[in-house]
């Protein structure tokens, strides 16, 4: 028997509101034990049994550890033990520090130990938004996770302790309005390097440093891509908001932003992702994982993430993106041609960055142009540059992911018209709503005319006039383009031609485009984008999109002046 349209519509509806409550991730926090017989690891040990007092008195026991750890390794680079003993004696270091609150950065410490006394200091870059007293620090190795976005945990192994940075009372967006956001969760690495009897903390950021010199060896630095990641969707818990976004999406309006997940570097191809309905820019965490785990990727491309309330109509939120990659490209002047990855609605917005409408949309909905139509001027210009635009110029490549490009027909059932009358129009847009109502056309198709402003459900219609109008102008050349689709294994729309695979909420014949350069269905439901297949095929996509764009970026080297051993 097959499932109505309706009722497919009311398991989409039933699953957004069954995991509003859902877990991302979860943690539990512990300190990791030790067991080492080398003099580095038993000295670790009996630290870990045996607190003293005060807090400087215990980093020096793991000071002393790290440097008999280091002596070790400058004789011997491959002595995987000293490697680890080292590792996990920065890390219990920084442990401390956490725990007492001692501010090292500022002024440097006295540590007492068995070897005599250390004098220990942290090394920033004096930039105010990386001022270490604005964030917690906190050893990697401290957190075990689970959860829906939480499935495999990406390391990196190496020199150095990876480290959870995470934003404290402090807004880092006054510094830079494109950084992640006022809430910074990132991965470094701590490392110590001595000098006589100065013990030297550096933070290595392993998304931009491959390697590290270490007296007179040279390292990879080591690094945990998933546990900054994991940790901000444990405390944040997105999915909370992301029903709210949908269902209020002008409560929310401000929240809309085009951001970078990592420091701007000019030699790196910005990928940009765009989640869709429903969604935040939480859906990308196991994909953006996995990526960082590749050195290729992470030494060629930086992540940026549009996010956006997923209540208004999609040309709108288009519309704004446009607008925030005009602001990202004056305040990043000569940054590389972005790469977008579009999932689902997000890959409608995608859609619309390679396309030049002229005023096809516009006249579907109006007999006069944009200076001939008396309407006020807010929603002139919102109607203006939500219906006429041109494709950016500043995009390279675009994969969609289960993109409902031509929208899908449980827009249209009974509970699709139920849930548009639940979101309603959004209240910011309802005077632009009643203008549009009173001046534009009927619909071609069955003679009906807009009532009020649309939201996302209106914009998922196949009929929708801006979505079959924008289905029939070209794509603009030059741009290549990938499709990765979703199928079930349970069939699809039967009135449609084949192939009739769906992934339950978008079917082929939406996600389907001619011309793309490589089309991949994947087996897995409509977040291909988590799909182990998935994640696969955007990799070979921005790996092969190197090779097209003039090789891979060396590796960079930290080259701090230190040495390893006393």
């Amino acid at each position: 028997m097959k499932m109505s349209s309706s009722l497919r519509l009311a398991a989409a509806c039933l699953v957004l509101a069954t995991t509003s409550c859902e877990n991302y991730s979860t943690f539990s926090e512990r300190r990791p034990g030790y067991h080492s017989t080398t003099p580095a690891g038993l000295m670790i040990v009996h630290a870990l049994k045996h607190e003293v007092k005060p807090p400087e008195a215990q980093m020096g026991c793991y000071i002393d550890a790290a440097a008999t750890a280091a002596a070790i390794l400058e004789k011997n680079p491959e002595d995987a033990q000293a490697l680890k003993d080292y590792n996990f004696a920065v890390g219990r270091l920084f442990e401390v520090l956490h725990e007492s609150g001692l501010e090292p950065w500022k002024t440097p410490l006295k540590c007492p130990s068995a070897s005599g006394e250390w004098t220990f200091s942290v090394v920033s870059d004096g930039k105010p938004e990386h001022d270490p007293s604005h964030y917690r620090i906190v050893p990697a190795d401290r957190y075990q996770f689970k959860g829906k976005l939480v499935k495999d945990r990406t390391i990196k192994a190496g020199l150095g302790a990876p480290m959870i940075i995470a934003s404290k009372d402090f807004d880092p967006t006054k510094f830079d309005p494109f950084i992640q956001g006022k809430n910074v969760y990132y991965g470094v690495t701590e490392t110590l390097h001595f000098q006589g009897r100065n013990c030297i903390a550096y933070y290595l950021d392993p998304l931009a440093t491959e390697t590290v010199k270490f007296g007179s060896h040279t390292y990879p630095v080591a690094a945990d891509f998933t546990a900054p990641i994991a940790l901000a969707l444990a405390e944040l818990k997105p999915r909370k908001t992301e029903i709210q976004h949908f269902l209020k999406p002008s409560d929310f309006a401000s929240s809309t932003r085009l951001a970078r997940l990592q420091p701007y570097d000019p030699k790196k191809i910005p990928l940009l992702v765009i989640h869709g309905l429903g969604d935040s820019q939480a859906t990308w965490a196991p994909m953006i994982e996995a990526l960082r785990g590749d050195a290729t990727i992470r030494q060629n491309y930086q992540i940026w993430f549009y996010s956006y309330p997923t209540g208004y109509p999609y040309p709108l939120m288009a519309a704004l993106l446009r607008d925030k990659m005009d602001a990202i490209d004056a305040y990043y002047p000569g940054h590389k041609p972005i790469v977008v990855i579009g999932h689902s609605m997000g890959g409608m917005i995608a859609r619309e960055l390679m396309t030049d409408s002229g005023l096809a949309i516009w006249n579907t909905f109006f007999d006069t142009p944009p200076d001939k139509t008396p309407l006020s001027p807010v929603a002139k210009a919102i109607l203006t540059k939500t219906l006429i635009f041109n494709h950016r110029t500043d995009i390279s490549r675009v994969i969609y992911m289960s993109a409902s490009l031509r929208g899908a027909n449980m827009a249209t059932s009974f509970l699709g018209n139920l849930g548009e009358n639940i979101i309603g129009s959004p209240p910011d847009l309802s005077k632009v709503g009643k203008e549009l109502a009173m001046l534009s056309k009927p619909r071609t198709t069955d003679g009906k005319k807009l009532k009020r402003a649309p939201n996302s459900i209106d914009a998922l219609d196949p009929n929708n006039r801006f979505v079959t109008t924008i289905d029939k102008i070209p794509l603009a050349k030059g741009i290549p383009y990938h499709s990765v689709i979703a199928d079930r294994g349970k069939g699809g729309n039967h009135d449609h031609t084949p192939p009739e695979s769906s992934d339950g909420i978008v079917p082929y014949w939406s996600s389907h485009l001619d011309g793309a350069q490589s089309e991949l269905i994947v087996p897995s439901d409509h977040w291909s984008n988590r799909s182990p297949e998935g994640i696969a095929e955007v990799r070979r996509i921005l790996l092969q999109h190197i090779g097209r764009t003039g090789g891979a970026v060396p590796p960079k080297v930290s080259k701090h002046p230190t040495t390893a051993a006393r």
